[in-house]
């Protein structure tokens, strides 16, 4: 079984990237840190490594994608709905951009942005007694 994800993500400038996570609150490893990436840890087992665009590209044989169009959505859940809008309305306050309009169903309350680099981030909270 998997006991750890590391996504890699290219982006335009590392030094504009780690502010505006850490002002999400996000912390970095700095055992995987040099001058064109970093570790974010987002979790116990879940990290961002965030790439500068030569660095990404040294590790594929084909283009990266364009900001205008996306391949995935980093979906993440977080403790409260209170949490999701705290960190999206502090996304949103740096400068990204709003994914959609916040939803709640009742048991799950969602609402997301586009990063600086035009990476998707949906952030939720879902009841646990809902889940089964």
């Amino acid at each position: 079984m998997i006991n750890s994800i590391f996504v890699n993500l290219p982006v335009s400038s590392l030094k504009r990237s780690v502010n505006f996570f850490t002002e999400l609150g996000f912390k970095f490893n700095p055992q995987f840190t040099d001058e064109t990436s970093t570790c974010m840890v987002v979790g116990d087992n879940i990290f961002v490594m965030l790439l500068e665009h030569s660095k990404f590209q040294s590790f594929i044989d084909k283009p990266i994608a364009p900001a205008s169009s996306n391949e995935a959505i980093l979906a993440f859940s977080l403790g409260s709905p209170d949490e999701v809008r705290a960190m999206t309305a502090k996304a949103l306050e740096l400068g990204a951009r709003k994914l959609n309009e916040p939803e709640d169903l009742g048991f799950m309350f969602s609402w997301g942005f586009e990063d600086l680099d035009g990476h998707l981030w949906d952030l939720f909270w879902m009841n646990p007694d809902h889940v089964e």
